[in-house]
C-alpha cells in the first residue's frame, strides 16, 4: 500500500506482444487520458520487455505523458515473477494513484499479484471508470475525485460502484473494446523513464521454450453488421440460420454466453462481459434474452433489432426495433426479403 498520492499520475500497464502493444491497452490509455484531465495530473505508461523503443513512442502518441520502460532479454516473455516485481517496484517509487490493466490473460494474472504485494484493492472487468466523489453516510466523510470502478455484480443483477478511498494505488482491470480506441497523435511529444531492471535466470521460476499463439478467427470490433444467436436458436444446426443471415448482410455472426457454452458456436463470437464489447452500425439479437453481462458488451451499438418470442425479454430494453415473434419465422422472412431487394 503506497499513501493517497492526490498529485500521483493514472498509469496503465503497457502490455505488448513482440513489440506490438495490444488494444487493449491503447483502449486503456484513451480513457486514462480523460480521467487524467479531470484530476489535473498526468499518464504514465508501464512498458516492460526485450527491445520495445518503438512501442513507448506509440503509447506517447496514445496519449501518455511519461513512458516508464524496463528492457531486459529476460523480460521477452512475460512471466508472473519478473513482471510483477518491477511492477512493485514502480509502484512504490512513483507513487500513481491509479493503475489500469487490460482484462487479458496476462492482466488477469499480473494485476492480483501486484495489488496483492502492494496491498492495495482490485476491481476485475471494469464496464466503466468515472471520476466521482463519495460521501461515508455513517461519518459525514467525503472524499473528492475517486476512481469509481462501475462493474455488473451478483450475477449481473446489478450494477455496482466500487471505490477505493486508502489502499492506493486504485487498480482495475478493463476488458478488451469496453473503451472506444483513441485516435493516436504523432505530434504529441512525451518523455521516456529508462526503469533499471536486474534479473538472472535465478529469479525466473519458470524456462520458456517455446511460445505458441492463437490469434482470434474472427474481428468483432471491426464488423459494422452483427447478427448474434443467443440460447434461443435452440441447437448448432439451427445457428445456421444466424450464419445465413449474416452472410446475406456481410455481417459476421455473433453470440450470447449461453449459445457459446451450449456448443452453438465457437467462443471467439462471444459479445459480452466475459467476451468481446462491441459497437456496430447494426446489431440483430436473435433468441437473445439480454442479461445484464450480455447488454454490457452491445448495448452502445447505434441500432439494435432484437427478435424474442418472448415480450418480456430484457433485450427488448435496449432495442430500437423489436420484433416479437418466432426466430424460425422471422428470419428466414428477413433472408427472402434482403435477397429481393438486391
Amino acid at each position: 500500500m503506497i499513501k493517497v498520492n492526490k498529485e500521483g499520475q493514472v498509469w496503465v500497464f503497457a502490455e505488448q506482444h513482440l513489440g506490438k502493444i495490444e488494444d487493449t491497452s491503447l483502449e486503456l490509455m484513451g480513457r486514462a487520458r480523460e480521467l487524467a484531465n479531470k484530476l489535473g495530473v498526468q499518464v504514465g505508461a508501464v512498458l516492460l520487455g526485450s527491445s520495445v523503443k518503438n512501442a513507448a513512442d506509440m503509447l506517447v502518441h496514445y496519449g501518455a505523458d511519461t513512458v516508464y520502460m524496463g528492457e531486459h532479454p529476460l523480460l521477452e516473455h512475460y512471466q508472473t515473477s519478473s513482471y510483477s516485481k518491477i511492477l512493485y517496484d514502480v509502484i512504490q517509487k512513483y507513487e500513481p494513484q491509479i493503475m489500469l490493466f487490460g482484462a487479458t490473460p496476462v492482466g488477469r494474472d499480473l494485476a492480483p499479484h501486484v495489488a496483492s504485494a502492494v496491498k492495495a484493492g482490485l476491481t476485475a472487468d471494469c464496464t466503466d471508470l468515472q471520476i466521482g466523489r463519495h460521501e461515508i453516510k455513517k461519518t459525514g466523510e467525503v472524499y473528492d475525485n475517486l476512481l469509481f470502478q462501475i462493474r455488473p455484480a451478483f450475477g449481473g443483477n446489478i450494477i455496482a460502484t466500487i471505490i477505493n478511498y486508502d489502499r492506493w494505488p486504485q487498480m482495475a482491470t478493463v476488458r478488451e473494446g469496453v473503451m472506444p480506441m483513441p485516435e493516436p497523435d504523432g505530434r504529441r511529444k512525451g518523455g521516456i523513464v529508462e526503469i533499471k531492471v536486474s534479473l538472472s535466470h535465478a529469479d525466473l521460476v519458470v524456462e520458456i521454450l517455446d511460445e505458441h499463439r492463437r490469434d482470434k478467427t474472427v474481428n468483432l470490433k471491426a464488423s459494422r453488421i452483427i447478427v448474434a444467436g443467443g440460447a434461443g436458436v435452440g441447437s448448432r444446426e439451427n445457428f445456421r440460420l444466424i450464419w445465413d443471415l449474416a452472410n446475406c448482410l456481410g455481417a459476421v455472426p455473433g453470440a450470447s454466453r449461453a449459445a457459446v457454452d451450449l456448443g452453438f458456436i465457437d467462443r471467439d463470437h462471444q459479445v459480452g462481459q466475459t467476451g468481446t464489447t462491441v459497437r456496430p452500425s447494426l446489431y440483430i439479437a436473435a433468441g437473445i434474452s439480454g442479461a445484464v453481462q450480455h447488454q454490457a458488451g452491445m448495448s452502445d451499438s447505434k441500432k439494435i433489432i432484437a427478435i424474442n418470442n418472448d415480450p418480456d425479454a430484457p433485450i427488448f430494453n435496449v432495442a430500437h426495433y423489436k420484433i416479437v415473434g418466432d426466430l424460425n419465422e422471422v428470419i428466414p422472412a428477413m433472408i427472402k426479403a434482403i435477397k429481393e431487394k438486391v
